[in-house]
């Protein structure tokens, strides 16, 4: 099956980059100093590979598409590998840390790619999950011209969508579709994996929050 991103790597990268920068604060406070090896699982264009490395780790990315990681070997020095994220080509107990950074939205088994970041984790190692929070984003959102915000019943219907008439035209998900994670599900999914979380937060505290993270440890 042919990776959702491939074909739109330089066009995501310029509409997406741009905004990476309001996340990194975020993401290095929420890190906090560390060493060793990092997993960045969904790296992307590479975005934030070098937030990751300024908080003392070393960073390993990878990805499925090879267009994304095309434009992250141009970006950064970081090793890089094309797989699969529900079946990491590495051994038990490798990273000190794994992130996961707005990846709920683009797998189809978010709960796989959870149980295979805690198998690759060392005991008590940290992952950190920082992405699309799944009750304010998603096919069931309708944003009003008014700044209203409506949530439609299809915030039940988790799974890939390809379309909703609610996005926006030319955007990423009119784009390359997404997958739904309703919150229960994104939640049980840490605990599925064995993962003990440590705590949950809704970064960029809007009225209407469009970012969540979750801050895990792998149990020892």
């Amino acid at each position: 099956m042919t990776a959702r991103y491939e074909g739109h790597a330089e066009w995501y990268d310029d509409y997406i980059g741009p905004g990476a920068a309001a996340n990194v604060d975020w993401i290095v406070d929420l890190l906090g100093p560390g060493e060793g090896l990092c997993l960045d699982v969904g790296c992307g264009t590479g975005l934030y590979l070098d937030t990751i490395r300024s908080t003392g780790r070393t960073v390993v990315g990878l990805d499925r598409s090879a267009d994304q990681l095309r434009l992250a070997r141009h970006r950064d020095r970081a090793p890089l590998l094309q797989s699969d994220a529900t079946m990491l080509p590495f051994a038990a107990d490798t990273f000190d840390t794994v992130t996961a950074l707005w990846v709920s939205t683009d797998i189809g088994d978010f709960a796989g790619l959870l149980k295979e970041a805690a198998r690759v984790l060392l005991p008590g190692g940290l992952l950190l999950f920082y992405g699309v929070h799944p009750c304010f984003n998603g096919p069931h959102v309708e944003l009003r011209q008014d700044g209203a915000v409506v949530i439609h019943p299809t915030y039940r219907i988790k799974g890939r969508h390809k379309r909703s008439p609610w996005w926006r035209e030319g955007g990423v998900r009119d784009r390359v579709g997404m997958s739904h994670v309703p919150l229960p599900d994104l939640i049980n999914a840490f605990i599925d994996a064995e993962l003990s979380i440590d705590r949950v937060y809704e970064p960029r505290e809007h009225l209407v929050p469009s970012v969540l993270a979750v801050k895990a440890f792998h149990r020892n």
